[in-house]
């Protein structure tokens, strides 16, 4: 029986980079099939081929027995070839039914049936647990909700080979099994799933076959029975890796009851919504100099917008003081000066002008500390990229080279390293993860502890509850705008901690 996917010796180059050499895949019918591999390894540009937003330099492609080398995107819709990005494909200004149907309307006449539309992506939703109110712009959306209209949309198209980026991102715990129970009724009804992931216990959780990827090549094709974490990250990197998942958690000496002032004091803190109540509803809490607070719940619960409202981009009120400072109608820059550090959820939106180069981003916001009379000092701002290029291993090590043109793993590396390396009291580190590899990870975490260990707060969001308790010396819980539980990590666990993020249990 021929493969679902059988890709060989695929070659891909953009300019002086090689992002694919020789690369191949096969993956069988009725298959979960893990791609994974460290940032810039070529897993997403050999799924991007597949999908036919490129075409191959060399190499074949087979889907279903057919040679397609060098298809277009519609053809490979049309055979039912579907591919969810890591970074979201959506029309802000439309609702979730415009976009999800939109290339594929239901008319009635020459217009769109909005009705039908609605009911459409309602049932869809339904079916597949996937919910998302069809009448709301997808501008008022969550990163998580947003996610789940990306995935909605190529399932609408009737995908029944579907590709996923990075997929769990933004997704709670909860919504990771939803997701992998619709994985898996596709695949009882013999449908294919490619999955790049760089969650490893997801990869032994839900898929039936693994490939890593490195360096642009395919390096193994393992069972996923049988395989750990530990030897897919061997197979990844090339050596050993520590995981956060079965770190041991090193806490710092603070407590929360500790007698040293804070560096961050927030009291009272509340942001007000368009539709609805209070986003963030009179929040308050303190982070002790050398104490990671973590934040974990279930995505649009509040914690992007106390996020941006302690950052300097969403109007807020109530007290934040920043070792004695209030911050409160102080500007961005300000804050900034003032020692608080953020790395944004979204990087594409909030964390790097796409256009400009690696160096360029890396003094994004400091521009003003590397002037030489009226202009920019050129000669300064190289030396400072390529520290930082050199310390966080960017990937390809080129100042001059535009973020666009990196993945999206090397272009988190560029805002972590900006915001880590400012001379801050205060970091605000906001799924700070997110998208990048095992050895990133490792490299990240390390220093966050390094930042709790020189004294200073660290205010941590996270979708990926392991990594918030394998860092943090508190866990706070937020649902509904509100904590509506405050632990010390002795006290939190996943058991803990779920029934709150759920709503099931609140604190006083």
């Amino acid at each position: 029986m021929t493969n679902a996917i059988q890709l060989e010796g695929i070659e891909k180059r953009f300019g002086p980079v090689q992002a694919n050499r020789g690369a191949g895949l096969q993956v069988a019918h009725g298959e979960i099939h893990a791609l994974v591999g460290e940032n810039g390894a070529g897993k997403s540009t050999l799924m991007r081929i597949l999908a036919g937003l490129h075409a191959p330099d060399a190499g074949s492609m087979l889907v279903n027995g057919r040679d397609v080398t060098g298809w277009a995107t519609s053809e490979a819709i049309a055979a039912g070839v579907g591919m969810v990005h890591q970074h979201f494909m959506l029309v802000p200004t439309l609702t979730v039914a415009e976009n999800v149907v939109l290339g594929s309307e239901i008319t009635k006449g020459l217009v769109l049936d909005r009705g039908a539309a609605e009911r459409a992506v309602r049932e869809l939703g339904k079916r597949t647990g996937l919910v998302v109110p069809p009448d709301r712009l997808v501008s008022e959306l969550s990163v998580g909700e947003a996610q789940r209209v990306e995935i909605l949309k190529t399932l609408y198209r009737g995908a029944k080979i579907l590709i996923l980026d990075e997929p769990t991102a933004v997704l709670s715990p909860p919504e990771v099994r939803e997701l992998w129970a619709v994985l898996r009724s596709l695949r009882a009804e013999g449908g294919t799933v490619v999955l790049i992931t760089h969650k490893l216990d997801e990869v032994i959780d839900v898929s039936d076959a693994i490939t890593v990827m490195r360096q642009g090549a395919t390096v193994t094709r393992m069972a996923s029975a049988g395989a750990t974490p530990q030897s897919i990250a061997r197979a990844m990197v090339g050596r050993d890796v520590a995981l956060a998942l079965d770190a041991e958690y090193a806490g710092s000496t603070i407590s929360g009851a500790s007698a040293t002032a804070p560096l961050l004091d927030v009291r009272n803190l509340t942001v007000s919504g368009t539709r609805r109540g209070n986003i963030v509803d009179n929040v308050s809490f303190s982070i002790a100099p050398g104490e990671i607070l973590g934040i974990a719940g279930v995505e649009g619960n509040g914690q992007t917008e106390l996020i941006e409202a302690l950052s300097g981009l969403r109007e807020a009120r109530g007290l934040i003081s920043l070792a004695g400072r209030d911050l409160i109608g102080d500007t961005v820059r300000e804050r900034g000066d003032a020692g608080l550090s953020h790395i944004p959820e979204d990087r594409h939106e909030r964390g790097l002008v796409l256009d400009y180069s690696i160096a360029e981003n890396l003094i994004l916001g400091q521009q003003h500390k590397f002037t030489s009379g009226p202009t920019i000092d050129g000669a300064r701002v190289l030396a400072h990229a390529r520290d930082l290029i050199a310390r966080y291993d960017i990937r390809p090590p080129d100042p001059a080279r535009a973020a666009r043109a990196l993945s999206g793993g090397n272009q988190q590396k560029i805002v972590v390293a900006r915001e880590m390396a400012r001379d801050f009291k205060v970091l605000l580190a906001s799924q700070p993860t997110r998208g990048v590899d095992v050895g990133a990870i490792e490299f990240i975490h390390a220093r966050l502890r390094e930042a709790r260990d020189q004294g200073k707060a660290v205010l941590l969001v996270s979708a990926d509850l392991a990594e918030v308790l394998a860092l943090a010396d508190r866990v706070a819980v937020m649902y509904g705008g509100r904590f509506v539980a405050v632990l010390p990590r002795a006290e939190a666990s996943p058991d803990v901690l779920g029934p709150y993020m759920t709503g099931a249990e609140h604190a006083a």
